[in-house]
């Protein structure tokens, strides 16, 4: 029977420790009853006021004796601590947080943790987009192949709790944002970045801040380890000469002489100039080229585990994760509907209106992450019949819109709105048959919404409730 040592010496050491927890999010949540089974004297920290806190889980806080920080000037309290674990968003740049680490406290989070003490291997996936699909479809190859797999990190369930029924054989697939990484001082076995390009700088204090982040999936694996990078995007290209293990490329722009690549709508393994033909985009039922990328890092995570032929089998088969160019339904006149909320930086609006072969209705808008809509303006111009704007960044849209159209002397019909519900009626009443309406917001959704999933989840039931 395995026991991991690891974790019953790091669960001897919390025993009678004070310990912090920082943001009662998803993360953190299991966190509460782990600290207490070991007799932890615990502290919770948020920013948000009571009335905006769970109250089953704050009702659990007080019950357990634990004692709690919450609202304006929150984090006033934290001083002595000897372990402090921290939600993603509050980044480890805090003044606070600084302040304890310089006197000795353990500052981590519960992915880093669950990273320190796994004893199996560890496939991480990063990326501005994309990487949702991507860490999906490992994990499905994965299982598919016959391993006991852990999903988690963006996605998936807090794991840490779980590292007591982890074996050595079992494999953990992980999501990881920029805020998970930010400062972490443990790499993946395998790290997989799909691309970056400018996002979070609403957060981040500037994109090479964002970029450093990311660069924390591979800094600290050893010769061992294996990164696999984007080769199109030259950001991530760069990368090679940092990476202390091997590396592996994709591509959709260059016949590289080894990985992955799309060539004519083709993914091909190379390996010594010789290119073998492995996958056909006809037989993928995803939607977009992108998503041929997608597939390339797939295939490179799982190469050293899987049977080529079972992860071909997993890719094809695969109909995509929830609000990512998602089909929601087809009305009586032929229109076709599609959510891609998750769609929340114009890179990745820019992708999926390169997914189809026909000019679009696009519903776009929503949060400011501060971010330059310059570069969607021709891509706009190019593959949308009619633009319906919404949220703070409408008027982005539409500025850098308006002025490419002055630049190439066309015109577009666009449409602002007030509401959701507003742009699916301007939609529907503007469409014709044959038309595809496609909502990918190139915005983030906390103008109005929660996540990007509670605004794709609106949009579903609109469109369901009111497109006949």
């Amino acid at each position: 029977m395995f026991i991991n040592e690891k974790l019953l010496e790091f669960d001897e050491f919390l025993e009678n420790k004070k310990v912090a927890i920082i943001g009662l999010g998803i993360s953190n949540i299991p966190l509460i009853d782990y600290l207490r089974e070991r007799k932890s004297k615990v502290t919770v920290f948020d920013k948000r006021t009571i009335d905006k806190l769970d109250k089953t889980v704050m009702d659990k806080v007080v019950n357990y004796g634990m004692e709690f920080s919450i609202g304006n000037n929150y984090l006033s309290k934290l001083k002595n601590f000897d372990v402090i674990f921290r939600s993603p968003s509050c980044l480890p740049n805090t003044k606070e947080l600084i302040e304890e680490e310089n006197r000795g406290a353990l500052v981590t989070t519960e992915i880093e943790m669950l990273m320190e003490l796994a004893p199996c291997k560890i496939i991480g996936v990063t990326g501005s987009d994309g990487k949702t699909t991507t860490t999906t479809l490992i994990y499905n190859i994965l299982k598919e192949a016959g391993y006991n797999c852990y999903l988690g990190g963006n996605i998936g369930i807090p794991l840490f709790t779980k590292l007591k029924d982890i074996l050595p054989e079992d494999i953990i697939v992980l999501e990881l944002s920029s805020f998970q990484l930010m400062n972490m001082k443990i790499s993946p076995d395998i790290s997989v970045i799909t691309n970056i390009t400018p996002n979070h700088l609403d957060y981040h204090t500037d994109f090479d801040e964002y970029i450093n982040a990311k660069k924390c999936i591979f800094k600290s694996q050893n010769k061992d380890g294996i990164t696999i990078l984007n080769y199109d995007n030259e950001i991530t290209r760069g990368f090679e000469n940092e990476v202390n293990g091997k590396v592996i490329f994709f591509s959709s722009q260059i016949k590289l002489d080894n990985g992955y690549i799309v060539d004519n709508d083709k993914v091909k393994h190379c390996e010594n100039k010789l290119r073998r033909h492995i996958l056909n985009y006809k037989d993928m039922i995803l939607k977009g080229k992108h998503n041929l990328e997608n597939a390339c890092a797939a295939l490179a995570a799982t190469e050293t585990f899987v049977d080529i032929q079972v992860a071909i089998r997993v890719i094809t088969s695969f109909k995509g994760v929830e609000h990512r160019l998602e089909f929601i339904k087809e009305s009586e006149n032929n229109v076709k509907w599609y959510n891609d909320s998750v769609s929340s930086s114009p890179t990745r609006t820019i992708a999926g209106l390169n997914s189809f072969d026909r000019k679009l209705i696009l519903i776009a808008g929503g949060y400011d992450k501060n971010l330059d809509y310059t570069p969607i303006a021709k891509p706009i111009l190019d593959n949308v019949k009619t633009l319906i704007l919404i949220g703070q960044t409408k008027n982005k849209i539409y500025n850098a819109v308006s002025k490419e159209m002055e630049k190439q002397g066309k015109d577009l019909n666009i449409y602002i709105a007030k509401t959701l519900e507003e742009t699916v009626m301007i939609a529907n009443d503007v469409s014709i048959h044959g038309d595809i309406v496609l909502f990918s917001p190139a915005s983030a959704s906390f103008d109005m919404f929660k996540n990007f999933a509670e605004r794709g989840n609106l949009f579903k039931e609109l469109v369901n409730n009111f497109v006949k």
